[in-house]
């Protein structure tokens, strides 16, 4: 399908069987991505009709190959080539890092603008889990707000990448469909894939960053705000850290007229900061919660909530000095902060507990040597009595021939 990734094995011949190309040679397979313009139009159009396994030989004219310029030393004017193509493999294009989202297109979409954040979209949708279809309607919502319309996580973070009239199917691990809770209302249970074919019918972009003065973006970023509070107390974490991701998006490079709306930006920045940590450690993304603690601490370096967050994240890390450290400064701002006395109770037991584990590991370790010493000193010492007997033996012979030998 149109966007995949597969790789190939191909030789490149005029039609005077003179070569010009071989990933064979090279002894190294080809990747790109079909139907995306990457390669030859020749190619985008034989591939896409290829099945796994297959060698076909592809006659190219110019306009789908080389063209009126050919190519310098290889390929003369206006040529026809012969390509043999042998599909190795091909897979969806992975739309997020961790593999969560993968896009297979069905039918190409038109234009070349894509919604953006905030953008409205008309679509049309169809879930199905294990085969069997669940879920199948027209559906309109904001995208970074799909969750409103029970629409799944995955196909809003694929809205960005469709064009209009476009048909893809995704697929959408539990992370970005329904996880671990599953969607009852859909009979889904708990951790389940899921694939959604979906068509973007129409869309409305949103205003850019750039487009909007600041008194937009501080009104969107209270409303923004406002919503991601609410995913995170139903617990929807992953589309509450888009809420505040925005917000840090459109004011972090804002400096505003005055000190009095300064002060708005970055106390509306210091508090994504801190839900994003918050939500992190729900999610436990742990590195992530560092992150945000910082660009916090870099504000206000005596943030209690960011030095105690941070010290959490670093004490499920098992970083227990980090942690103390950090709690022992949440002291320093509030010395009533009980939960952090019992944060520094755990981190001291902590330490004691892995200090013990330590001592055992090197006290067996070193009795280990000790023994592997002594059993290769007791080896070589019988070694050498063996050696010494020898050798005793051999001088008593040569006692004895010497004697022998002797006049009378």
């Amino acid at each position: 399908m149109i966007g995949d990734k597969v790789t190939v094995h191909y030789t490149g011949k005029l039609l005077t069987g003179k070569k010009f190309d071989s990933s064979r040679d090279r002894k190294e397979s080809f990747c790109f991505n079909v139907g995306k313009g990457q390669v030859l139009k020749a190619w985008d159009i034989g591939v896409l009709s290829m099945q796994r396994g297959e060698v076909c030989t592809l006659l190219c004219k110019p306009e789908y190959s080389y063209g009126s310029a050919g190519n310098p030393d290889k390929i003369p004017p206006n040529s026809s080539v012969l390509f043999e193509i042998e599909l190795l493999r091909f897979e969806g294009e992975m739309l997020t890092d961790d593999g969560g989202i993968i896009r297979r297109i069905k039918v190409k979409g038109d234009g070349y603008t894509n919604p953006n954040d905030g953008a409205l979209v008309d679509v049309h949708l169809e879930g199905r889990c294990a085969g069997q279809l669940f879920d199948v309607r027209d559906v309109s919502f904001t995208v970074s707000e799909a969750e409103d319309k029970g629409v799944p996580l995955g196909v809003d973070r694929a809205m960005d990448k469709m064009q209009r009239g476009e048909c893809c199917l995704l697929y959408l691990k539990p992370k970005y469909a329904f996880g671990s809770e599953g969607k009852a209302e859909f009979k889904i249970g708990p951790n389940k894939d899921v694939v959604y074919e979906v068509t973007l019918k129409d869309f409305q972009r949103a205003k850019e960053s750039w487009e909007m003065d600041v008194h937009e973006k501080l009104a969107l970023a209270a409303e923004v705000k406002h919503k991601g509070n609410q995913y995170f107390k139903a617990g929807r974490y992953h589309q509450a850290v888009i809420q505040y991701q925005r917000i840090i998006f459109w004011l972090e490079m804002e400096c505003g007229n005055g000190m009095e709306q300064l002060k708005r930006i970055q106390e509306f920045i210091l508090k994504a900061h801190l839900n994003l940590a918050l939500c992190f450690l729900r999610i436990k993304e742990f590195s992530q919660v560092v992150e945000n603690c910082n660009k916090v601490i870099e504000l206000d370096e005596c943030n209690e909530k960011a030095l105690y967050r941070r010290g959490e994240a670093r004490l499920f890390r098992n970083e227990f000095s980090l942690a103390l450290a950090d709690f022992q400064l949440v002291l320093q701002v509030n010395s009533s902060n009980r939960a952090a006395r019992a944060q520094i109770s755990i981190c001291q037991s902590k330490m004691k507990e892995y200090h013990e584990q330590d001592k055992k590991t090197y006290t067996n370790m070193f009795q280990k040597f000790a023994e592997r010493d002594a059993k290769v000193g007791k080896t070589k010492r019988r070694r050498d009595e063996s050696v010494r007997s020898s050798m005793n033996g051999e001088v008593g012979i040569k006692r004895r021939r010497k004697s022998q030998d002797c006049p009378l």
